[in-house]
């Protein structure tokens, strides 16, 4: 099975002074991204959708949970400023199921450099851009190789 660590979409610029970020929804460009990685992960056999509470995680995945037909269920593991071991855990806990999860650029890293250290395999490129996804693939309990993809803001053929 397989597993797909997602980064949010663009939701344009963070107001450092706003008690209210977790409320921030996506761009337009954050809203084509969403419909584009819905289109990726569409007919991957996903049929289990986790987010972040945060409203622009929760946009992010949602184009991809009504097309495959569930509810996106929020998880506090995935917030920003969670602890990537809680991450780890719950992609632990979903082995063995295809599932996407949405969280934050703080959490990610976290994750990945926590799965390489217990094994895992990260293939080809590294990223962490807004809209990217992250390919896991699973073999018994174990996260075997990660795949790193970038999904565009822009228009095919614009520069992001």
């Amino acid at each position: 099975m397989t597993l797909y660590l997602i980064r949010h979409a663009d939701a344009g610029k963070r107001d450092p002074y706003s008690p209210s970020d977790h409320l921030r929804g996506l761009s337009e460009d954050g809203l084509r991204q969403a419909a584009r990685i819905a289109d990726r992960l569409g007919g991957a056999g996903v049929t289990r959708v986790f987010s972040s509470p945060f409203l622009r995680c929760r946009e992010t995945v949602e184009p991809l949970a009504e097309r495959v037909g569930v509810e996106v269920e929020l998880h506090r593991a995935l917030a920003e400023g969670a602890d990537g071991r809680d991450v780890l855990a719950l992609m632990r806990g979903l082995v063995g199921t295809s599932a996407a999860l949405c969280s934050h650029g703080d959490v990610i890293p976290d994750v990945l450099w926590l799965m390489e250290r217990r094994g895992t395999v990260i293939n080809g490129k590294r990223g962490n851009a807004k809209g990217s996804v992250w390919t896991i693939t699973t073999d018994g309990d174990a996260l075997v190789s990660a795949a790193y993809t970038k999904i565009p803001r822009k228009p095919d053929g614009a520069p992001s």
